[in-house]
């Protein structure tokens, strides 16, 4: 029986209540018959609420809890300290005796895949979704702070370097690796809705002219000018879909400049109700300094939907192109004359939104994504000598 393990650090609870459920998420093409959903924590989520992101696989729920007691016995995850954690994974592992393994980022959990991958054979993949380099150890708050994000370098470099192929979910992320002297890597987008998302065919303009934002709210993804650009077109309603530290903030913003009747705001979404209504809107602007193209920024770039993001402090995003998106400085008045641009010139506004359907489509769509990471389980199997068994007609 096909059966893919993957070991995670997040608590999953959280996608669920924010409805970020995506179809066939850890079992693309539906290739595996079982997945077993190992969290580095003692998270308990909705098994029912998941079983979509497991497509037609049974999915099964196991728990490895790294507390902060396992930290303080090892001295910070020393590598040498780690043997009865790893234990534990090892039990797990020969009991569940999975084909392959995935991990969701470079913590506990991939210095487990490692650990299994050494003394049982299975081999393993490794997701990336930051650079540690440059949104861990760069954003770091406090000595404390400071010194889990150093410690936790050697189980980082163990659980990548082992890795039978390393996969960042952008390319910013490729100089860490190559830093780290990774040499198996491949970049593989974020796996996106499946269903849901939808072609904007229409670039007529809503009257008010309907404007979505989308993405946590905090310091370093803080939409304020956005709302104070907004605040100097009269005929724009804007929609924030998004919570955090911020929230409570921007609602001041929203205030101090009288249009609290002109912002709607989404603490949150489900993700598919979010893809099915991103075409019913006219423009997508956000503000983000990570180096990075998020998941909230591909979504509506797939849809053909007009896109305004800033310019950011340091390297600029590969990704992220005057051709596809309008590229701003993180004024009030540089997003007021790309919103003022694209509202005004209907041919311009729907140039930039074909052009960016064309782009995403190519390069970031779901179809292209899910069949992408099937070939890499396929490959990967047969590098290492095993194979997938067929499934019965």
């Amino acid at each position: 029986m096909n059966r893919l393990m993957i070991i995670v650090p997040d608590k999953i609870s959280d996608f669920v209540s924010k409805g970020e459920i995506i179809e066939r998420y850890y079992n693309p093409g539906n290739l595996f018959a079982e997945v077993h959903l190992v969290m580095t924590n003692d998270d308990a989520p909705d098994l029912a609420a998941l079983q979509k992101m497991a497509g037609d696989a049974r999915l099964f729920l196991h728990n490895l809890p790294d507390s902060r007691k396992v930290f303080v016995r090892t001295l910070g995850w020393r590598p040498w300290l780690l043997g009865p954690w790893v234990a534990k994974a090892l039990d797990l592992a020969q009991a569940v005796r999975p084909t392959l393994i995935r991990c969701h980022g470079a913590l506990l959990n991939t210095f487990a895949a490692a650990a299994i991958k050494r003394k049982l054979g299975i081999p393993y993949v490794v997701s990336m979704h930051i650079n540690p380099d440059e949104d861990v150890r760069g954003r770091a708050r406090g000595w404390v702070r400071r010194l889990v994000t150093r410690l936790q370098q050697d189980i980082e470099r163990i659980g990548l370097l082992n890795a039978d192929l390393v996969m960042p979910v952008y390319r910013p992320i490729v100089p860490y690796l190559q830093r780290l002297g990774v040499t198996r890597y491949e970049v593989c987008y974020n796996s996106l809705n499946p269903t849901h998302l939808r072609r904007k065919d229409d670039y007529r303009l809503h009257d008010p002219v309907r404007v979505l934002s989308v993405g946590r709210q905090f310091e370093d993804k803080n939409p304020d000018n956005l709302i104070r650009a907004v605040a100097q077109l009269p005929n724009v309603r804007l929609t924030l879909v998004g919570d955090g530290p911020y929230h409570a903030h921007l609602r001041r913003v929203a205030e101090d400049c009288s249009i609290v009747d002109r912002v709607k705001f989404l603490p949150s979404l489900p993700n598919d109700e979010l893809c099915r209504r991103l075409p019913d809107f006219d423009i997508f602007a956000t503000h983000s300094e990570y180096w990075e193209i998020s998941k909230s920024v591909l979504e509506p770039l797939l849809t053909g939907l007009p896109v305004v993001i800033n310019r950011r402090r340091g390297a600029p995003v590969p990704e992220l192109t005057d051709d596809i998106c309008l590229l701003v400085p993180n004024t009030a008045e540089d997003y007021r004359q790309a919103l003022e641009r694209l509202i005004a010139d209907a041919g311009y506004r729907e140039r930039v939104g074909r052009a960016a359907y064309a782009h995403a489509q190519t390069n970031w769509s779901p179809a292209v994504t899910e069949a992408k990471f099937v070939a890499i389980y396929r490959r990967v199997l047969e590098a290492s000598g095993s194979t997938l068994v067929a499934k019965p007609c």
